[in-house]
């Protein structure tokens, strides 16, 4: 925050500064990967340690958290700017090395495309090695079974959620066991494999135009697959691409590679489930189509939805565009400024009255984030697992 920033930013009221703070970090990217870590780990930690039914519970769902969170706000800049770029990008001009943050649709959509085929292939090289987010998502459920078999003894769900408290089965333990060593072993084969055509398309792509069409295909799968329908194009591009996107120079996480890390998780999450017993399965089934809408899509249509309701009712009409646009935090003070000069009034005052609309229409997507997908989900799935479970045993007495 500039010095300017802070000046007027500390004219606000004592109860108002926290919140004002709070949403402006939660705009920043990568220079505060550890403030939106830390925030967005404990969104979702937090309801779940309340509900926790064990201290496996309790352990599993700290490892899993965090660890996902991880993959999210540090490994795409770690693996793909700071990595997968310089490795790939080496043979490179200086002058090209720039083009690669160019997203790949923006390549070949653009006018120039005199160097797309040297530009792109080493962009899909660089979406390849990112396919290691995905895969250790995928792994990281597996990773935690094999982690409370060996910490707390335990393969059993029903252990686990201290559903009863019976004897584990040994064999059991050793299904469970062999299950997430080999799961492990395929996501690690699949990776080896996503390096090595990296390395061939870097190697060979320019020349190639098979390689050039697997390139196009990897960094703007819309773009390539539906040229005559707009609306197919810009959703496989936006959901299915595994570019990374650009900002300000530099590559980060784009929609298409989270949503994949969604999915391909879900199906790890959903094996490693069905390893433990029917139970976890129909818990992780009751609670995963919740989330993954959620994360892929749901926080943008709350969002948008609120913003569509206080426009229509006229609330916070000097941040909210016919577009539904709102401007950056950061933005407050300049249009503070504007806003007081035609209005004849205080830059503070103003400046009080746009951070107020600004924190309401930023603080609600993060309580529906805490308040409904962390303690309602998590509340929620606890208890039907729980219920589901109690009228098992009522038919297993009764039969």
């Amino acid at each position: 925050m500039s010095s300017n920033n802070n000046k007027i930013i500390n004219t606000l009221p004592k109860t108002l500064k926290p919140a004002a703070k709070f949403v402006r970090h939660q705009e920043q990217a990568s220079g505060l990967s550890t403030s939106r870590f830390i925030q967005d780990a404990t969104t979702c930690l937090i309801p779940k340690v309340v509900f926790s039914r064990s201290l496996a519970d309790l352990t599993e769902n700290t490892f899993l958290e965090t660890s996902e969170e991880a993959l999210i706000y540090f490994v795409p800049t770690i693996l793909g700017e700071r990595v997968a770029r310089k490795v790939f990008s080496k043979g490179l001009s200086s002058d090209l090395k720039k083009e690669v943050a160019t997203t790949g649709v923006e390549l070949l959509e653009g006018v120039n495309k005199a160097n797309n085929k040297k530009v792109i292939p080493v962009k899909a090289a660089i979406a390849l090695a990112a396919t290691a987010i995905p895969l250790t998502e995928f792994s990281l459920n597996y990773i935690k079974n094999l982690m409370t078999l060996k910490v707390f003894n335990k393969s059993d769900f029903k252990n686990i959620a201290s559903l009863e408290h019976a004897q584990e089965d040994k064999k059991h333990q050793e299904k469970v066991e062999k299950s997430a060593k080999k799961h492990i072993k395929i996501a690690a084969g699949i990776y080896a494999g996503c390096l090595g055509l990296a390395g061939l398309l870097v190697a060979r792509g320019k020349n190639s135009k098979v390689l050039q069409n697997i390139s196009e295909f990897i960094v703007a799968p819309g773009t390539k697959l539906f040229k005559k329908s707009p609306k197919a194009k810009n959703f496989f591009n936006k959901y299915t691409c595994m570019d990374f996107n650009s900002q300000n120079g530099k590559l980060c996480l784009s929609k298409g590679q989270l949503t994949t890390c969604v999915l391909v998780g879900g199906a790890g999450y959903f094996g490693a489930s069905a390893d433990r017993g029917k139970e976890n399965l129909k818990e992780t089934a009751t609670r995963f189509p919740l989330v993954a809408l959620y994360v892929i899509t749901g926080s943008e249509l709350v969002e948008r939805g609120f913003r569509k309701l206080l426009y229509k009712f006229g609330k916070c009409k000097d941040l909210i565009g016919k577009d539904l646009s709102v401007p950056k935090f950061d933005e407050l003070e300049s249009l503070a400024r504007k806003l007081a000069s035609q209005k004849k009034t205080a830059v503070e005052n103003e400046y009080k009255s746009l951070v107020k609309q600004k924190v309401m229409i930023s603080g609600l997507p993060y309580v529906f984030s805490i308040g409904v997908m962390g303690f309602f989900v998590a509340g929620m799935t606890n208890y039907f697992t729980k219920k589901r479970y109690e009228n098992s045993q009522k038919q297993k007495n009764l039969c």
